[in-house]
């Protein structure tokens, strides 16, 4: 199923107004360490060596609880792309327990939503729920990590579901299909090269078996940790794991070999011609992400100059590019600091009526040369600061995001205690800082550019299969 929610940040911060005042920025880094000090998340890791974190939240008598694998598309083989994303789909096909459909409606009978999502370095699913009901998941969860059901004719009519879905999402989406093609040439040994739904041919040729492997091989206890936030307290939270989660297996785990990408020794490019009303222009610079978070400096910088260029309305792009220059409708950045894998830094827009996409790749550029050669203002850096900081505070308004904000750090290494020290390593960056990571990863020798050629629209939309993606 995949509710593609987005591992960046800026998806929770579109939820609140933009702070539009660099002086509220010392006002909200102050607001940071209660709110932080407040809610102390608990931890206990099983016998079976799964992990419990518990964040207390007492706001509201719900509960979410969120179970998460350290397994996602980069773990896949050649052969059978995907498969994560597949067995994602096919965990809500039952158990001799609680056959297909059962998990869904017991979720939505006790007042709740639940969901699940694939991504490159994690699979996660997660109920939000009523208090009451969190022994109850819990049971659900244990249930299918242990005792699911991957039925063969169950498998033939999901994998239909999924083809349909790349179909819907990348290839009737040119901007989808740009970037994927985007990453396939901007690394050439590194796993993230491959789409998390997976190439059409190997959805084609996957079977039941394939999903049982993947099944066997990563969903089991001690790849896995569960973190639960909301109204409980922590102990009673760790008595219902360990009834419910203890009596699950261990299992030895397949051996993770490193998968580091070559060195890449010039521009690459690429155009790729599809339907579509706007040209586009993607481009893609290698750029380190956290892996030590007291250590690293260049990640917190590169997450700056993002929000410089392109962080809130009166940023660069927006000011300069769409509004003065008017030379795009659309420009913007994407760049995450924390990743199993390799990191990436995107600029990215569609150029306006009459301007072309080699005149907006050069408006790119000079943005990017004019923070090498002449840094960042002091009041620019702090409205950046003050809007990073800000969606970092504010996302806790919500416990479902506090529980992602946790999930999402541990599953790229980094403990969750961490993030109070990545706030403040944010907090400390310097202009001279987000000059220097200008200069030292926005080179060619780093870069892939990828354009849209946009193709004349069909005169009629394509025939929708009836196995039409559900969620």
């Amino acid at each position: 199923m995949p509710a593609r929610l987005p591992d960046n940040p800026k998806f929770y911060q579109k939820r609140f107004m933009p702070m539009r005042h660099a002086r509220l920025f010392p006002w909200l880094l102050a607001l940071a360490l209660p709110v932080t000090v407040l809610a102390n998340p608990y931890e206990r890791q099983l016998a079976n060596g799964l992990r419990i974190i518990v964040k207390e939240d007492r706001r509201a008598p719900t509960v979410a609880h969120m179970v998460w694998y350290r397994a996602g598309s980069m773990d896949e083989k050649n052969g059978t792309t995907g498969v994560a994303h597949v067995l994602e789909h096919m965990m809500f096909k039952g158990t001799p327990a609680a056959g297909p459909g059962e998990f869904n409606r017991r979720v939505a009978a006790a007042g709740g939503r639940d969901n699940a999502f694939t991504s490159r370095d994690y699979t996660a699913y997660f109920q939000q729920v009523p208090k009451h009901k969190l022994s109850d998941m819990m049971q659900l969860e244990a249930d299918r990590m242990r005792h699911l059901t991957l039925d063969s004719g169950e498998f033939a009519q999901e994998i239909r579901v999924v083809m349909e879905e790349r179909r819907l999402r990348t290839e009737d989406q040119p901007q989808a299909l740009l970037f994927e093609q985007l990453m396939a040439t901007a690394l050439q040994a590194h796993p993230y090269r491959v789409p998390i739904i997976g190439w059409m041919n190997d959805l084609e040729n996957m079977t039941a078996t394939d999903a049982r492997v993947w099944y066997e091989s990563w969903y089991v206890p001690n790849n896995a940790y569960v973190v639960v936030v909301g109204d409980v307290d922590h102990e009673a939270v760790f008595e219902l794991a360990e009834q419910h989660y203890g009596p699950l297996p261990a299992r030895a785990l397949p051996n993770r070999k490193p998968q580091d990408e070559p060195a890449q020794t010039g521009i690459r490019r690429l155009t790729v011609k599809a339907p579509a009303e706007l040209p586009i222009v993607m481009m893609a610079y290698k750029v380190p992400v956290i892996r030590d978070v007291a250590q690293d400096i260049d990640p917190y910088a590169l997450e700056m100059l993002s929000a410089v260029l392109a962080g809130h309305e009166a940023a660069r792009f927006s000011k300069n590019l769409i509004r003065q220059q008017r030379l795009a409708v659309e420009a913007t950045t994407s760049y995450r600091t924390t990743a199993r894998g390799p990191g990436v830094f995107y600029l990215y827009g569609s150029p306006s009526e009459g301007k072309t996409r080699a005149e907006l790749e050069a408006g790119l550029r000079s943005e990017i040369a004019d923070v090498q050669e002449k840094g960042v203002a002091a009041d620019e850096l702090a409205r950046a600061k003050a809007q990073l900081i800000a969606g970092q505070i504010y996302k806790l308004d919500s416990m479902f995001a506090q529980a992602m904000e946790i999930g999402q750090l541990e599953s790229v290494g980094i403990a969750y205690a961490e993030n109070r020290r990545i706030i403040e390593k944010l907090q400390a960056v310097t202009a001279e800082q987000v000059q220097a990571v200008a200069n030292r990863y926005f080179r060619d020798e780093h870069l892939t550019v990828a354009e849209l050629d946009p193709q004349p629209l069909p005169s009629a939309p394509r025939a929708r299969s009836a196995f039409a993606p559900r969620h």
